[in-house]
């Protein structure tokens, strides 16, 4: 499983128009699922994501995570994180989890984040989405999950 994840001041998602998620100071995490991937790699980029120091200390050094701030979470499901882009100008979306396992690993992503005592909001999985953001620094990484079987 994959996360692009980006410390921002605020985010949210909208769907037709409609608000389904927004907070305020923490992560807001784009969530790929790989074909291959299954429960171990959920529970695993939940750790990565929750536990990564990414908010600055007193000093101004990231050495502060999301559960160390006690931040918001807003994880929003996109497959193309898994697309294959080595060659040509088309992605590939062979390496990408079929969509009922994806569901099912997203879902159980946000089961996970959500019993750590966070704020968790989320886009909908295969929903037509619009995603607003203030990246705080910036700051951005890619997480991934130990790798897929390819």
């Amino acid at each position: 499983m994959i996360a692009l994840i980006q410390r921002v001041t605020e985010a949210r998602v909208e769907v037709d128009g409609a608000v389904v998620g927004a907070i305020g100071r923490g992560v807001l995490a784009l969530v790929g699922v790989e074909r291959g991937d299954a429960e171990a790699q959920a529970e695993r980029l939940v750790e990565k994501v929750l536990g990564y120091r990414i908010f600055p200390d007193a000093d101004g050094k990231m050495n502060l995570s999301l559960l160390d701030i006690k931040g918001e979470l807003l994880a929003v499901p996109q497959f193309t994180l898994a697309a294959d882009t080595k060659s040509g100008t088309r992605a590939g979306f062979s390496t990408a989890a079929a969509p009922e396992v994806g569901r099912r690993l997203f879902e159980k992503f946000v089961l996970l984040s959500s019993q750590k005592q966070l704020h968790v909001k989320t886009g909908n999985f295969g929903a037509d989405m619009r995603v607003s953001l203030v990246n705080d620094g910036p700051v951005t990484f890619w997480l991934q999950a130990s790798p897929a079987v390819r």
